[in-house]
C-alpha cells in the first residue's frame, strides 16, 4: 500500500514540477516581450505584466509544494541542529503539524476565495475568471497536505540525483 501511495506522490510531485517549470518558462518569455514592446516598438503591451503576475502565482504555489516534499525549501535549522536527536524529532513533528495547519488554511480559505471571486473578470483578460487565477492557492494547499501525510506515514523521499552524503549536507 505504501508503495502505491509513494508512486502516486511521485506522480503528483512530477506534475507540480512540470506546472511550475512551464510557468517559469512562460514568465521568461513574457517579460522580454514586454521590454521589447515598450522600448523597441515604443508601444507597451498591456497584458505581459498581469500575465507574469498570474504565472508567478502558479509557480509559487506548485513550486513550493514540490520543494516542501523533498525538503529543499528555504528553512533555518540553526537552533534545531544543536538540539539532541529526540528534540530534533519533536521539532520536525511540530513543523509538520504547523505546515498541515497552514495547508488546511490555504485549502479552506483558498476555496472560499475562489468561490467569492469566480464571477469576476480581470480587466486585461476579460475571458478569465479571477477565481481561476486563485485556484493555485487551494490546490497548492491540498498538494502540500498530501505531501505532509506522506512524510508522516512513509517518511521524506530521497532527493533524485543525490546520494546520502549529498543529502546529509542539507540536514
Amino acid at each position: 500500500m505504501t508503495a502505491y501511495f509513494r508512486r502516486a506522490m511521485d506522480a503528483l510531485y512530477f506534475l507540480c514540477v512540470l506546472i511550475a517549470g512551464v510557468a517559469l518558462v512562460l514568465i521568461s518569455a513574457v517579460i522580454p516581450w514586454a521590454v521589447y514592446t515598450r522600448y523597441v516598438l515604443n508601444s507597451a503591451a498591456s497584458w505581459p505584466e498581469p500575465m507574469a503576475v498570474l504565472l508567478t502565482i502558479v509557480l509559487t504555489f506548485f513550486g513550493a509544494a514540490a520543494c516542501y516534499r523533498l525538503g529543499i525549501h528555504m528553512n533555518v535549522t540553526v537552533v534545531t541542529a544543536i538540539l539532541p536527536r529526540p528534540a530534533q524529532q519533536a521539532c520536525a513533528l511540530m513543523v509538520e503539524a504547523l505546515m498541515a495547519a497552514i495547508s488546511l488554511f490555504m485549502l479552506v480559505y483558498g476555496i472560499g476565495l475562489v468561490e467569492t471571486t469566480w464571477y469576476n473578470s480581470i480587466a486585461e483578460f476579460p475571458f478569465l475568471s479571477v477565481g481561476v487565477t486563485y485556484l493555485p492557492i487551494p490546490c497548492g494547499g491540498a498538494i502540500t497536505l498530501l505531501f505532509i501525510v506522506e512524510h508522516l506515514l512513509i517518511g521524506r523521499p530521497p532527493i533524485p540525483g543525490f546520494d546520502d552524503a549529498d543529502a546529509a549536507a542539507f540536514e
